[in-house]
Order: structure tokens, then C-alpha cells, then sequence
């Protein structure tokens, strides 16, 4: 029987309730079930928000967030002493910014390298070292893992037409729910981190002109983030306060889609919208803006969902009302996501990331570059 490799993903943390930080859980947890030795280094707190197999170790390099510029030695020896003290065949790095300590950390390690990119390629988060990262990472990595078609064409047409980039969308973190949301309560629900990128600031905007005329609807806003005050200030100038919930972070999530009627998803960005798939296995009709990445490979206008423009919050207002006044369309839809959610079961994906895994290959390092 063949060995299975020692697999080490490497995360910045796990004390996160963050879309990167669950599906490391989830893909962790899915390789552990099938026998592989899986380790996650990560590298401050070693606390985690999701449960993990009992098999899989979970370790990390320090207490608490350091400067990573005056840690950064500091974190490349740390990497490269769990690496050898472990045995670690492949290292998955979780962020292809974490390739910027992997790549000196295992210089003449006979170690796998694989670069995990939960962000589209367009995207750099406000970090110009992240495209330097993307370099790297194509050039050095035996493996690029992106989240949709869309940024595997833009990976190979931009930085690296021979590198290996894999196109492995996320699972449902979660088993596929055994009978739909009833959908009864009066509740439009939208789920993330508090932040820019996620456009609750339109949403709100949206939803005045929503519950004006219908105010016995609520706006449930399931996250936390540093737009917290931001977004409470808005709704209060708004008038819509009394109408808006933003409860924070759950562990508990699916309580939240079981409890809603509409799915909406106003992001400015997305890398794949992992909380579209999670409402869409409830049976809940979406309206989710057409952002680059991610909502355009799972929603299809008109047959599991609607897609409006991001940024416009006209357009968000008029196809949430759409959904609260048309209970057919709403039915409808809501069937058609739910067969959408079949396909992403965590067993496809995780046989997708086995055939990576056990897919030897020669150490890159000479690629060319574009």
C-alpha cells in the first residue's frame, strides 16, 4: 500500500471566524478522514473557531500576532524547524503572501510546496507584496490552487502559462442540509465580516428604500469586523434601526440560514462567496451583486438566483422587493440553488485535493516567467 504523504497546512490563524480559516478546517479535517497524516502550523494562536478531527495536530508559532517585519527570521527558522521536526512531505501554504516565509524557509528540504489563493487575482487586499508573492509562488510551487475557472484562466494568461494552477472551488463546510429552510420568517439574511469589501454599507442603503414598504421585513447581518460602528451609524441616520440586526459572529450558522427567507450577498469582491453555497444547500433564492469571481460560476440570473451590479444599491433594493412580493419566483429559485449546492459536496472536492496530493511532481524552481 502506498504512503500516504504528511500533509502541514500553514495559516496565519484559525481564531477567525474567516471563509481562508473554515475551509482550511474543512479540507483538514476531510484528508484526515481518508488517513492522511495532517498537521496545520499556524503562525499565532493556537486556538481554532472550527472543530477539528481528532487526528489532525494543530500547532502554532506564536502566542500572539507578532510584527511579522521584525519576526520575519524569526517566523522563516520556526517554519523550517516544524517542517523538518515533523516530517512534513507537503506544505500548503493558505495565502500566497505566506510564500514569501516558505520559500527561503525550505530551501533544500525535500518539501512539496503547494500555494492555496482564496483571494481573485485582480485583488491584491491593499498589499503590493501580494503580486511579488503570486510571482513566486508560480515560479516555485509544484502546485497554484485558485477558486474558480475564472482566476485559473487569468493565473495562466498573466503570470504563469506553464505553471500548474488547479481550479478546486470550496466545499459546504457543512453536510448537506437533509431538508431545506421552511422560509417562513420575514428575514432577508446576509453573512461576512464587517468590511469594506463586503458592501453592507450599499446593503443598508438598499434596505431603506426595502423596508419602507414593507416594515415587517428585517435585514439580519450575521458578522464582525472593524466597519461594526461604521455600519451602525449608517442605519441610524438611516432611520432603518429598528429593522436591522447585526447579531456578530455565530459558530452556529446554519441556526441563521434555517431562519431566513432571502439570501442576500452585496459584495464589492469576492474570491468564490462560500456563504452563497451554504445558503443556496438551505433552498434559499439569492440576490447577490455580479463581482469578479465567484457569484457569476455559482448564480445563473433568473434560474437559481439574481445577479445585479455591485456598488448599486437601487438595483439590490429592487430585486430583494422582487423576492419578498413574488413568492413563485421565490420558490423557484430556491429549488434551483439547492441542486446548484449538490455539486459542491465536501466528498468531490476533497477527492479533487487527493488527486493533487498524490500527484508527485518534479521540485519547479526554473519556470519561465511571464
Amino acid at each position: 500500500m502506498k504512503t500516504l504523504p504528511t500533509i502541514c497546512f500553514l495559516t496565519g490563524t484559525l481564531n477567525a471566524f474567516a471563509g481562508a480559516e473554515r475551509m482550511t478546517a474543512v479540507i483538514a479535517n476531510a484528508l484526515a478522514e481518508r488517513g492522511y497524516p495532517v498537521l496545520i502550523l499556524s503562525l499565532w494562536d493556537e486556538r481554532s473557531c472550527f472543530a477539528l478531527h481528532p487526528a489532525v495536530r494543530h500547532h502554532a508559532l506564536f502566542a500572539q500576532r507578532p510584527s511579522f517585519k521584525r519576526a520575519y527570521l524569526a517566523t522563516v527558522s520556526g517554519i523550517r524547524r516544524f517542517v523538518r521536526q515533523h516530517g512534513i512531505d507537503v506544505l500548503i501554504d493558505v495565502d500566497t503572501m505566506l510564500t514569501l516565509f516558505t520559500l527561503p524557509a525550505t530551501l533544500g528540504l525535500n518539501v512539496r510546496r503547494i500555494a492555496w489563493e482564496h483571494c481573485h487575482f485582480d485583488e491584491d487586499l491593499g498589499k503590493p507584496a501580494r503580486r511579488l508573492a503570486r510571482r513566486l509562488a508560480a515560479r516555485t510551487c509544484e502546485a497554484v490552487v485558485v477558486l474558480t475557472a475564472r482566476d485559473k484562466r487569468r493565473w495562466q494568461t498573466a503570470l504563469a502559462p506553464r505553471a500548474r494552477v488547479e481550479s478546486i472551488g470550496n466545499p459546504l463546510p457543512f453536510p448537506f442540509p437533509a431538508e431545506p429552510a421552511k422560509r417562513l420568517g420575514r428575514v432577508v439574511l446576509a453573512v461576512g465580516r464587517l468590511t469594506h469589501a463586503k458592501g453592507f454599507d450599499v446593503l443598508l442603503q438598499a434596505w431603506s428604500a426595502v423596508v419602507s414598504g414593507r416594515p415587517d421585513w428585517r435585514l439580519v447581518i450575521v458578522g464582525e469586523g472593524e466597519e461594526r460602528h461604521a455600519l451602525t451609524k449608517q442605519a441610524q441616520t438611516l432611520g432603518i434601526m429598528s429593522s436591522v440586526d447585526m447579531p456578530g459572529a455565530s459558530a452556529q450558522i446554519e441556526d441563521a440560514y434555517r431562519s431566513a427567507a432571502i439570501f442576500c450577498l452585496s459584495s464589492r469582491y469576492e474570491g468564490f462567496g462560500l456563504v452563497l453555497a451554504e445558503a443556496m444547500a438551505f433552498g434559499l433564492p439569492i440576490v447577490s451583486t455580479d463581482c469578479e469571481t465567484g457569484p457569476k460560476e455559482l448564480v445563473q440570473d433568473g434560474r437559481n438566483g439574481l445577479l445585479v451590479h455591485a456598488g448599486d444599491p437601487a438595483a439590490l433594493a429592487t430585486s430583494i422587493a422582487q423576492l419578498i412580493d413574488d413568492n413563485a419566483l421565490s420558490s423557484s429559485l430556491a429549488s434551483g440553488a439547492r441542486e446548484t449546492a449538490r455539486t459542491l459536496d465536501i466528498g468531490k472536492i476533497a477527492l479533487r485535493w487527493q488527486g493533487l496530493l498524490d500527484h508527485e511532481m518534479p521540485a519547479k524552481g526554473h519556470a519561465a516567467d511571464s
